[in-house]
């Protein structure tokens, strides 16, 4: 079988397939024919700094769908043959891929399996934060950093779907600006990560009131400008450190002078702590697809081979929605929206 493997940190011109043999599931396991792997900037962070990388040759991707090839021993309720998306702990890019069975999900009614690969990690992260860490509740105000993203994307609409009274966006152009006023933002705000100047623009947005929930996968200075945002009684959730900064603490001086709150959120290591309420969130955030509360638009799409094309459009910070690699015999890549 083919795979997609980086034998050294680089560029994506470490991105290299290979021939590889067929993984074979052990107990608790299941092995999938994929059909698509999703993209993910952890995937770009693993091919560069090594992030969740065990031991090197490696091959990268969290998140597939496709058919289930084989079942390890102990496995039930999954069936060869049925069409599942699973999240991984790598090896995703790959025609056959192995995962821990509690971590694979039947595709629910009505859902194909391009669809089905954009809903791993992408759509319980979102469900998580807007439901389940961040507790939004109807009338209260929404702001979400990196909104023209696969995340981003996904939490515009739950947020408003939610009740939510107003969601802002921060993007980095004008272009990803008018992608996330499609997807659920009511207004969004243009800012450079190195010099992140939001808040303002929220204060002003708001009254001078700020925003009682803010969503933060950057980091650094984009996470303090965030806590900075926040309303009397705010909630700030981390939920990765995407501009590679020291991890930042905070402390009583912070938090005491408005009452407020900051947490975290990992769906990756959920998956390692606590799997069975990692089901239960899947579970939940799949139902808003099949509802069609939310839908994810494949903005690109890409053949196994051309993998490293893939991880440059979304290194250059200007893709929105989701990026897929499929496992066909097709080349080349297709350029959706």
């Amino acid at each position: 079988m083919r795979a997609v493997e980086i034998q050294e940190y680089g560029g994506p011109e470490v991105l290299r397939v290979v021939e590889a043999e067929v993984p074979v599931p052990g107990p608790g396991q299941v092995s999938i024919d994929v059909a698509y792997a999703g993209v993910n900037f952890a995937d770009l962070k693993a091919r560069a700094d090594g992030y969740r990388v065990p031991a090197l040759p490696f091959v990268p991707g969290l998140e597939v769908s496709g058919r289930v090839r084989a079942l390890g021993a102990g496995v039930t309720g999954l069936a060869v043959g049925q069409e599942v998306a699973a999240l991984t702990q790598g090896g995703a890019y790959a025609d056959v891929v192995v995962a821990d069975a509690v971590t694979v999900f039947p595709l629910p009614p009505g859902v194909d399996l391009r669809t089905g690969a954009t809903l791993p990690t992408v759509l319980p992260t979102a469900y998580a934060l807007i439901h389940t860490v961040g507790r939004l509740q109807p009338g209260e105000t929404v702001l979400v950093q990196g909104a023209a993203g696969g995340v981003g994307t996904v939490l515009g609409q739950l947020a408003s779907a939610a009740g939510a009274g107003a969601v802002y966006g921060v993007v980095s152009s004008a272009a990803k600006a008018e992608y996330a006023r499609g997807h659920g933002y009511d207004e969004v705000f243009i800012t450079s990560s190195t010099a992140p100047s939001f808040a303002k623009e929220v204060r002003g947005a708001t009254d001078g009131r700020g925003v009682d929930l803010a969503l933060d996968p950057v980091g650094g200075e984009t996470l303090r400008a965030s806590l900075d945002s926040l309303a009397p009684f705010g909630r700030l959730v981390s939920f990765g450190n995407a501009s590679g900064a020291q991890p930042w603490q905070v402390g009583q001086p912070d938090l005491y002078p408005l009452a407020l709150s900051v947490s975290g959120f990992s769906i990756l290591t959920l998956a390692q702590t606590s799997p069975t309420e990692l089901r239960t969130l899947t579970e939940r955030a799949f139902q808003t697809v099949v509802d069609g509360v939310v839908s994810l638009p494949v903005t690109a799409e890409f053949a196994l081979p051309d993998t490293a094309e893939a991880h440059r459009l979304m290194g250059t910070r200007t893709s929105t929605g989701k990026l897929l690699l499929r496992a066909h015999d097709t080349d080349g890549a297709t350029e959706l929206a």
